[in-house]
């Protein structure tokens, strides 16, 4: 339901490479919101999601609600031998999700029977966004997700994005474009970067 809270994070620390690089990130995103990450490279924000996704361990803090969540990293996450709507079949096989209406989102539907090896970057990357919508995933996590795309790519996608929140869905995104969403929140993560020095209890458990 519209305004019911997603994903609630408090005082978050992640590490990249063994050495925190935030700590006390702090925020909660609702059913129905965006928010952006904004800093500069090297700030922590592909670590932030890639923490959030599960994909490595918190140095402290706790997130609640972040078992439903479908993870868009850099690479795209394509099996290069497939065609695109094999690639998507394998995923909504996953999930129970729709190929249909992913090809149609992210304007596939022309070359759902090429190879995803054959596909030129931007075709990639629409292919990688469109395993989104048939995970049907509530909370999306995406890092840099117009790389690679044109404006009617870009235009797809925030398409694409404006149903999944009017449907329910939440999105936590790491960008530096303007998507052009008025509604976005922006959160800036320069002012959680990390002291020198700062350990947690996984650095601990590591020394």
């Amino acid at each position: 339901m519209a305004g019911s809270l997603a994903l609630v994070v408090e005082g978050l620390a992640v590490a990249r490479g063994g050495l925190a690089v935030l700590e006390g990130v702090s925020f909660v995103l609702a059913a129905g919101e965006v928010l952006v990450l904004r800093g500069p490279n090297g700030v922590g924000k592909t670590t932030l999601l890639r923490t959030l996704a599960g994909l490595q361990p918190a140095l402290a803090g706790q997130v609640r609600g972040a078992a439903d969540v479908a993870y868009g990293a850099h690479a795209d996450g394509l099996k290069a031998t497939l065609t695109v709507a094999e690639n998507l079949a394998f995923w909504a096989a996953v999930y129970g999700g729709q190929v249909r209406g992913a090809l149609e989102a992210m304007n596939l539907v022309a070359l759902q029977d090429r190879r995803a090896a054959d596909l030129s970057a931007g075709q990639k990357r629409r292919l990688g966004l469109a395993r989104l919508l048939v995970s049907g995933q509530m909370i999306w996590l995406l890092d840099e997700p117009t790389v690679s795309l044109d404006a009617a790519s870009v235009a797809l996608f925030v398409e694409a994005l404006r149903t999944h929140l009017a449907t329910g869905g939440s999105a936590l995104i790491a960008t530096h474009i303007d998507l052009g969403l008025p509604e976005a929140l922006d959160l800036d993560l320069t002012g959680f970067r990390a002291e020198l020095g700062f350990r947690g209890a996984f650095d601990e458990a590591l020394a």
